[in-house]
C-alpha cells in the first residue's frame, strides 16, 4: 500500500479571506483554512482551531489517527479541545510529539512524548520522525519535523524563517526528498515578518544554499505551505511566479503520494 501526504490546510494566521459561507464543506485553493497535513491514515501534524472541519471535509476517520505532531502551540497550530475530540474513546491514548522542553499541562487520552533534538523516533512499522529546532517565537517551543516514511525523507518546516544552524548541522547530507516549506510572506522585498516567516524571496536565496548542503537534492520536491492570504495573490498566481523556480505552491486537499 503506497503512503502518502495530504494538506488538510496551508493558511498561516490569517482568514480574513476565509469565506465560510462558500466553502464549509469543501476545499478551496483561494480559500485556506489552518495549517495541517496528514501522513497516511494515522498522523496528524498540527491541530489548531480549523482542524476538525478540515478532517470532515477530506472524510477522515478520526479513529485511525494514533499520532499528532504539533509544531508548535499558537492557536492556529494547537488546540487543546480539538486534541482531545480526536482522542476521545480510543482504546489507546494519541500520542502528541513535541519539542523536549515543552511545558504544558496533561490531556485527556493523550500519551505526551517530548522529542529529544536530532534523534529519530519510531512511530510506526514504516515511520521514524525527527524534532529539529525551528526559527520562531520560542514561547511556543517551535520545531520542525523530519519524517522517514518508507525510505523517503519529508521535512516539514513551518512555521519558521531560514534555518537554525544547530539545525543546519543536524540536516546537512540528510537529502531530503520532500521539503515542505514555510512561505507566509508573498512574492516581495521587505516583509518585517523576515525573523519568524519566510517570503517567496527568501526561498529563492535558500534553495541553492540547501542544495550545497546536501540537505535537499535536485530532485526535492519543493511544497509552500503556510500561506497567509493577505500576503500573497491568489492560488494560481502564486503557482506561476514560483514554476520556474522548482516549487509548488500548495492547497487545502492537495495529496502527494510518497
Amino acid at each position: 500500500m503506497k503512503s502518502y501526504i495530504k494538506f488538510l490546510g496551508t493558511s498561516a494566521a490569517d482568514f480574513k479571506l476565509l469565506r465560510a459561507t462558500d466553502c464549509a464543506d469543501r476545499f478551496d485553493k483561494n480559500a485556506r483554512r489552518a495549517s495541517c497535513m496528514m501522513i497516511g491514515e494515522s498522523i496528524l501534524i498540527d491541530c489548531g482551531m480549523h482542524v476538525l472541519d478540515s478532517i470532515r471535509i477530506a472524510r477522515i476517520d478520526t479513529s485511525k489517527i494514533t499520532d499528532v505532531f504539533v509544531t508548535h502551540f499558537h492557536a492556529d497550530h494547537f488546540n487543546r479541545e480539538h486534541l482531545e475530540a480526536i482522542a476521545e474513546g480510543k482504546p489507546n491514548p494519541v500520542r502528541l510529539w513535541c519539542r523536549q522542553d515543552t511545558a504544558f499541562e496533561s490531556f485527556k487520552n493523550v500519551e505526551i512524548i517530548r522529542m529529544e533534538e536530532g534523534v529519530y523516533y519510531h512511530v510506526s512499522k514504516d515511520i521514524n520522525a525527527m524534532s529539529v529546532y525551528a526559527n520562531h517565537e520560542d514561547s511556543a517551543f517551535p520545531n520542525h519535523f523530519l519524517f522517514n516514511v518508507n525510505g523517503k525523507k519529508v521535512l516539514y518546516a513551518t512555521d519558521g524563517a531560514w534555518m537554525l544552524a544547530r539545525t543546519h548541522q543536524i540536516l546537512k547530507k540528510k537529502n531530503i526528498d520532500i521539503y515542505v516549506a514555510d512561505a507566509t510572506c508573498g512574492d516581495y522585498e521587505g516583509d518585517y515578518r523576515f525573523a519568524e516567516h519566510n517570503s517567496i524571496p527568501m526561498l529563492r536565496l535558500m534553495i541553492p544554499s540547501l542544495k550545497t548542503a546536501g540537505i535537499i537534492h535536485d530532485n526535492t520536491q519543493i511544497l509552500l505551505t503556510h500561506i497567509a492570504p493577505s500576503l500573497h495573490k491568489p492560488h494560481d498566481e502564486i503557482q506561476s511566479s514560483v514554476e520556474a523556480d522548482g516549487m509548488t505552491v500548495a492547497y487545502d486537499g492537495m495529496i502527494i503520494e510518497l
